[in-house]
Order: C-alpha cells, then sequence, then structure tokens
C-alpha cells in the first residue's frame, strides 16, 4: 500500500473511484468509501465544533481578565500578589500610586522591600513565616510612599491556593490609617449627631405631651391655688383685727373696753379658725410643689438617672395626667399589683405611659362609653404591663409600622408619629420590649415588658 494517496473528502465521488481504480483499489466497494468518507465527515465537523468552544472560553477567559483588571484598578486599597517566597507576582494601580513605582520594576522584587524600615520588614517575615499559611487581619506596618516617607498602613494577610488546594503565594491587601482615622472620625461625629438628634427628638415630644396636659395641669393647680389665696385673704382680714385689738390694749384702754373690743372683732373665734387656716395654707402650697415636681421630673431629660423605683405609681401618676385633660367620659380601669418595683428612669417609663393613655382617649374618642383597661401581671423576672382599649383595633397593614417614626395615622397636626417610636426605644433601652396587636375581645392592646429589679 506504499505510495497510496490519502483520498481528499471533499473530492466527488466519481474522483475518488477514479482515483480508486488508478491506484489498483478497484476491489473495494462504493459502500466503504462512503463509509470513510461519513468518518472524515465527522472528525472534521468535531473540528469545527473544538474550535467554536476554543474561541467561546478564550472570549470568556479574555472577558473575566478585563473584569478583574477592572475590580484591581477601582480599588482604593493597596493590593501585592505574591509567590510563597514573598517575590511579587502582581500589583494593582493603588499601589503604584501609593508607592511612585511601575509595574516592570516591582514584579519579581521582595515584598519586603516595600516596607520603610526594619521592624516592619521583620514583622513582615514573620508574617510569611511557614510560607504565609496562616490569615492575618489589621497589621500595622509602615510602607515606604512616593516621597520616601513612612505610612503606616493596615495590612491584611491571605494565603493563596492552585486548582489543587495546594498553597502557591499569598495575597496581601492594606489601607493608609490616617485614611481609616478619617474614617472613624466621621463616624464618630456621625453617631453624636445622630445622639443629638435623638436627644432632640424626646425632648420635642416630651413637650408635646405636656402641650396636651396644660389643659389638666391647670384644672389641677387651680385647687390648691385657690384655697392657698382664700386662706391668705382671710389671714389678711384677721391681721387687721389682731392689730386693731393689740393697739387697744398698748393705748391702755379699760377692761370692760377691752372685752367689747374682743366680742366686736371675734378674736376668740379667730384664734381658733388661726391653725386651720395655717395648716389648710401649708397644705394647699405641698400639693402646688407636688404637682410642679411631678412636671419636672417628666420634663427633665433624665436619660441616665436609673434607680429603683416603683411603677405602679409612674402608672397612676401618668394616668391622672392625661386624664384631666381627656374628655369627662374616658374611663380608665387599673387593676394593678400595689408595688411593682423595676429599675430605670421613672421620668422615662411615665412617657411611655402617658403615650399609651393618650393614643387609647384619642382611638376611642367619639364613642359612648371610651374605656382603657390597664393590668400588670409578674411573668418570670418581668412585669407585663397591658393596655387594653375598645375602640375599632389597629389595622392590619397598619401593624408593622407603628413603631416607625413619624408613621401616625392620626390627621395633620393631631399627632408628630414619634410618640411610639420613642417609647419602643425608651422602653428597649430599660431591656424590654413594646409590642402592639388586636384583643380577641376587639379593640387595640400593647403590651410594655419591663425586667423587675433585683432584691
Amino acid at each position: 500500500m506504499e505510495g497510496i494517496r490519502k483520498p481528499d473528502p471533499l473530492l466527488p465521488m466519481e474522483v475518488l473511484w477514479a482515483i480508486g481504480e488508478e491506484e489498483g483499489l478497484r476491489n473495494i466497494g462504493e459502500e466503504v468509501w462512503i463509509e470513510v468518507i461519513r468518518k472524515m465527515d465527522e472528525v472534521y465537523n468535531d473540528l469545527l465544533q473544538y474550535e467554536v468552544a476554543l474561541e467561546e472560553k478564550n472570549t470568556a477567559l479574555e472577558e473575566s481578565q478585563r473584569f478583574v483588571m477592572s475590580v484591581l484598578s477601582s480599588m482604593s486599597d493597596i493590593l501585592v500578589v505574591c509567590d510563597r517566597d514573598g517575590c511579587i507576582e502582581e500589583v494593582n494601580p493603588s499601589l503604584l500610586a501609593f508607592s511612585g513605582g511601575r509595574p516592570d520594576l516591582l514584579i519579581g522584587k521582595r515584598m519586603f522591600e516595600l516596607f520603610a524600615d526594619d521592624g516592619s520588614r521583620t514583622a513582615a517575615e514573620q508574617m510569611f513565616s511557614g510560607h504565609g499559611e496562616r490569615v492575618v487581619h489589621d497589621c500595622e506596618l509602615n510602607l515606604r510612599s512616593q516621597d520616601g516617607s513612612a505610612v503606616p498602613v493596615s495590612l491584611n494577610c491571605t494565603p493563596r491556593f492552585n486548582h489543587a488546594g495546594v498553597q502557591v503565594g499569598t495575597v496581601i491587601t492594606g489601607r493608609p490609617v490616617g485614611e481609616l482615622r478619617k474614617a472613624y472620625q466621621a463616624l464618630r461625629e456621625a453617631h453624636e449627631d445622630l445622639q443629638k438628634t435623638q436627644q432632640q427628638l424626646l425632648h420635642s415630644e416630651k413637650m408635646a405631651s405636656l402641650g396636651r396636659l396644660v389643659a389638666g395641669v391647670a384644672h389641677e393647680l387651680n385647687n390648691p391655688i385657690s384655697f392657698v389665696l382664700g386662706n391668705v385673704h382671710a389671714l389678711q382680714r384677721y391681721a387687721g383685727r389682731l392689730e386693731h385689738y393689740l393697739a387697744a390694749i398698748h393705748g391702755g384702754a379699760a377692761t370692760a373696753e377691752l372685752a367689747a373690743l374682743r366680742d366686736e372683732l371675734r378674736i376668740d373665734h379667730l384664734l381658733k379658725d388661726l391653725p386651720s387656716l395655717v395648716e389648710g395654707t401649708v397644705e394647699g402650697a405641698e400639693r402646688t410643689r407636688d404637682i410642679v415636681d411631678s412636671l419636672k421630673r417628666f420634663s427633665a431629660i433624665d436619660r441616665n438617672a436609673f434607680q429603683a423605683f416603683n411603677l405602679s405609681h409612674v402608672i397612676e401618676r401618668a394616668v391622672h395626667w392625661v386624664s384631666k385633660a381627656a374628655a369627662d367620659s374616658f374611663r380608665v380601669e387599673l387593676d394593678i399589683p400595689e408595688g411593682i418595683n423595676v429599675f430605670g428612669s421613672p421620668g422615662q417609663l411615665q412617657q411611655v405611659v402617658m403615650n399609651l393613655v393618650q393614643n387609647a382617649c384619642d382611638a376611642t374618642a367619639g364613642l359612648a362609653d371610651p374605656v382603657l383597661r390597664i393590668s400588670a401581671a409578674q411573668v418570670g423576672r418581668q412585669v407585663e404591663v397591658r393596655f387594653h382599649d375598645n375602640g375599632q383595633g389597629i389595622l392590619a397593614e397598619n401593624l408593622p409600622h407603628l413603631f416607625e417614626p413619624f408613621f401616625t395615622t392620626k390627621p395633620v397636626g393631631k399627632g408628630t408619629g414619634l410618640g411610639l417610636a420613642i417609647s419602643y426605644g425608651i422602653v428597649e433601652r430599660h431591656d424590654g420590649r413594646l409590642t402592639a396587636g388586636n384583643h380577641p375581645d376587639g379593640g387595640a392592646e400593647f403590651v410594655m415588658a419591663i425586667p423587675l429589679s433585683r432584691p
């Protein structure tokens, strides 16, 4: 068979047959040639498919390379890729801009030469001990910058593995500590601004609550002040009588004249009435002082003034204030133990209770018999205070948003949308929780859970 030419699969059948006759292959049948041509076509098609697949993979590889390069170019942190011996294999533009070097001068150079002092180089060599098999986070070392100065950089070192899982090098990233300090400073300032804003919102909501209670406070102060004022007028009249009587005594009036004057001025009745007048005046003044002290405790910003106190008294005082400003038909039924000892801020928790009572009052406005039932019970190491009104309840779509700032279902000018949000934050700061839902018997129910104070 030596010297026989290989048939071209693209030649016509007649030509192949002629070649076969010329070569002495006349004894081979047509079916054999057809099978040979078919096999050659299959091989040719496979080659074409392999070539197409190879082109697609090359295109995908180029896209991946462009993607990686774009990521490396956009990184603000410096990046260095080293082999197992610490020789640089790849760097990103951030390192080039930081060090002022060129890629051709850095590739192949040892990573340790980038550091500015011997101490940093020694620490870097320890990072590569064991061929960099351990991960290093936030290691602050000095790198030599473009102008030759030493710049502290926070470095992270991560091992690099090949497809077989064998460690082949290290990836080092870092950021100048100055930038981190600026970022921390900006974060701290933003946090301080947020705290100030939170305090302002808290104070604003307190002032809004105080504004709603002005009518009740005025009514509450009117009684003791009127009582004191009436007693003072009576004491002024008594003082005039006593002055007249004493002047007669010092003027040397006769005994009979003094007796008649004593009856005329009703000195004996005056002397009997004086203790009750003084006692009533003192009681009215003390009542006024207690009211003012309650207002001062409520309005004071006492976020950090945590202390042990009786939550029952706080609830009763909050209900008292809100009820004074509410409609006469609004009733609050209390079912709470006498002593609920908790640890926290009485003023802040009073604000929470006032907000919940005020919301119940608003929700039941217009009803013939608006009622709010407040009950409390110990559950484990907590006390749960429930506020259940007989209003229309809370719409399902509003439940997830009740405690969001500025969310309100009240008309414009009737609510700030901050009451429940601030109340939720206050309860959370007391290691408690505030939840809302609809009661099975109808109406809305808010539950405030507060840890009991330790004995």
